[in-house]
């Protein structure tokens, strides 16, 4: 498949799944390696202006280091060109230099003008069976009773108290996972360690690592 760029610059979502070891890599060092993979598969990025240009990669919704993600996006802008672009060639050159532990599940191109605003998501969490008790079920429910759960941030060393309550959607049980459905609204979200500690969960109480198993935009 291809797509003709008349001159336009080009944007590559890529979908991607990161899991493993690379789940601890922050936003940051995400982007590092995208950024390694396109230059040493040869993809002409665009770059920003000025005296210390950088490439123009994106990574919408930044993941929470250790936390896997099943559905994520990363947006690439590449330099205008009469050449058309082949979507199986351009995804098998950066899947190349890519770690096994991340894998692109899909790309598109657009010439439009496009932004990615998420509005939901959804966590993963795979709890021990001795810990997936009625305790926990109980403790679910007392929590989405409330009308609000006002919580303590530490923000620059100052303490800011913040409610989360209108950011949690849902939390089921299925199988051995405990599945949240969280909002995401212009004046932020919860947090994954917040999640744990509502529920009385921490790692040690797990038998995987938490994922991000999908974005709503």
């Amino acid at each position: 498949m291809t797509i003709v760029t008349c001159n336009k610059p080009v944007l590559v979502i890529i979908k991607f799944k990161i899991t493993g070891t690379l789940a601890f890599l922050s936003h940051i060092e995400t982007m590092r390696l995208f950024q390694r993979a396109c230059v040493r598969a040869d993809i002409p990025l665009r770059y920003s202006q000025g005296f210390n240009p950088r490439p123009k990669l994106s990574l919408p919704l930044p993941r929470t280091v250790a936390v896997e993600s099943y559905d994520d996006i990363l947006c690439i802008y590449l330099d205008p060109s009469n050449e058309n672009i082949d979507i199986e060639k351009l995804k098998k050159d950066i899947t190349k230099q890519l770690p096994e532990e991340c894998e692109i599940l899909e790309i598109k191109l657009t010439t439009e003008k496009t932004s990615f605003v998420p509005k939901a998501v959804t966590y993963l969490l795979p709890v021990k069976t001795k810990y997936l008790d009625d305790q926990l079920k109980n403790r679910a429910k007392e929590i989405m009773k409330k009308d609000t759960i006002v919580l303590q941030r530490t923000a620059k060393l100052k303490p800011r108290n913040v409610e989360v309550r209108k950011y949690l959607e849902s939390i089921d049980f299925k199988n051995q996972n405990v599945i949240v459905n969280c909002n995401i609204k212009t004046t932020g979200a919860i947090r994954v360690d917040e999640i744990l500690n509502l529920l009385e969960l921490d790692h040690e109480k797990l038998n995987a690592p938490i994922a991000r198993q999908s974005v709503q935009w």
